[in-house]
């Protein structure tokens, strides 16, 4: 196999310069006690980035709102001590060459009644509905609505003064930015609801306040999926035409670059094009955009019981030709990072021979 030479072109936009086109994907690892990152997530982004990858976006982490996580692992971005962790962080990736993001979480109601970290707090979303369209609890009012936003905001300023390279609001998969987008999840009939436009609505404001908070420069991610969690099927918009409607007051509030979840990335995303989200986005919205989805795996997006998913060098051939084509940006990896911080060198080296393949035991250490 021949090195993916567009994998290891360095990456220039306005507000972000990376050494490589490779983004280490956000994923959720639970190795944080009380929502602390210690000694050993430091190591573990340090290792990531020491490994070849030009762009971290960390795992989740909970925006200063009672009901933002469900974990008591799970770190947090607010609290001195949780920040000071986050500092650690920043500073072994930047030592080591590498760049890095936190993503700012807050999970709505996927969020079950008495999960920790703050057992009290109830889950909340734009209409009180779970993802299975349970009702759990009131809308939100749009005081609360305000109150998130802030906590949005001050992560935001908090990343900015720790020294990260910018932010990812976590706006996917079902969480509570992407309750507010999916018709399922948002039934609200003020200005928060509606339309695919006016369902933005949260998310242009999210975005608006960490603009204000962190100044013109500062990059702001923002990444969406159609699907969502427990929902493969799950989707936000059926066509280009639909997209463009989504993309258009994202793009105007202040979204430097689009991270787009897909579980495949060389799957199409409508019919008439060879297109990916990631690819459509791009072409729609003029910004840089962020692909994802089972590189350098053979085994099926959600088949972690298999305990051996491919040599770690699967559909790199592919993915060379789409950068080449210039269909996206840059490819975020999850799986195979885990299992060898040390991919991106290997691959760049032609030493793809050497790469350790993903299992199921990479979850259970950092």
């Amino acid at each position: 196999m021949n090195v993916p030479s567009a994998l290891f072109k360095p990456f220039t936009s306005d507000k972000l310069t990376l050494s490589n086109r490779i983004v280490m994907a956000p994923m959720t690892r639970g190795f944080s006690p009380e929502g602390v990152p210690g000694p050993e997530v430091v190591e573990y982004y340090r290792r990531r980035a020491a490994g070849g990858v030009g762009l971290i976006i960390t795992e989740g982490t909970g925006i200063n709102h009672p009901s933002s996580i469900s974990g008591a692992s799970i770190p947090l971005f607010h609290g001195e001590e949780s920040l000071q962790g986050w500092a650690n962080v920043v500073k072994a990736v930047h030592e080591a060459g590498g760049k890095i993001m936190p993503q700012l979480w807050h999970v709505g109601t996927a969020r079950r009644s008495g999960d920790l970290p703050n057992a009290e707090a109830e889950p909340v979303g734009p209409s009180g509905i779970s993802m299975a369209g349970e009702s759990e609890r009131q809308p939100l009012s749009e005081d609360e609505i305000r109150g998130l936003i802030e906590a949005f905001a001050q992560a935001a300023a908090d990343a900015q003064r720790i020294g990260f390279d910018g932010i990812e609001l976590h706006g996917a998969h079902g969480y509570l930015i992407d309750q507010f987008f999916w018709e399922h999840t948002n039934r609200r009939t003020d200005k928060y609801g509606g339309d695919l436009t006016q369902r933005t609505r949260f998310a242009v404001e999210v975005i608006e306040a960490c603009r204000a908070a962190v100044g013109p420069d500062f990059p702001i991610v923002l990444r969406f999926s159609q699907w969502k969690m427990g929902n493969y099927d799950a989707r936000l918009v059926e066509t280009s035409e639909q997209l463009e409607q989504f993309l258009a007051p994202l793009t105007a509030a202040g979204v430097d670059i689009f991270h787009c979840s897909t579980r495949r990335f060389w799957l199409p995303e409508f019919d008439g094009s060879e297109l990916n989200l990631a690819g459509w986005t791009q072409k729609i919205s003029g910004k840089p955009a962020i692909s994802v989805g089972s590189v350098g795996l053979e085994a099926e997006f959600v088949d972690r019981a298999n305990e051996n998913q491919g040599t770690g060098d699967a559909h790199l051939d592919q993915l060379n030709e789409k950068m080449e084509n210039h269909e996206f940006d840059l490819i975020a990896l999850g799986r195979v990072l885990l299992s060898d911080p040390e991919w991106p060198n290997k691959v760049r080296e032609g030493r793809q021979s050497e790469i350790v393949p993903f299992t199921v035991e990479a979850l259970k250490t950092l």
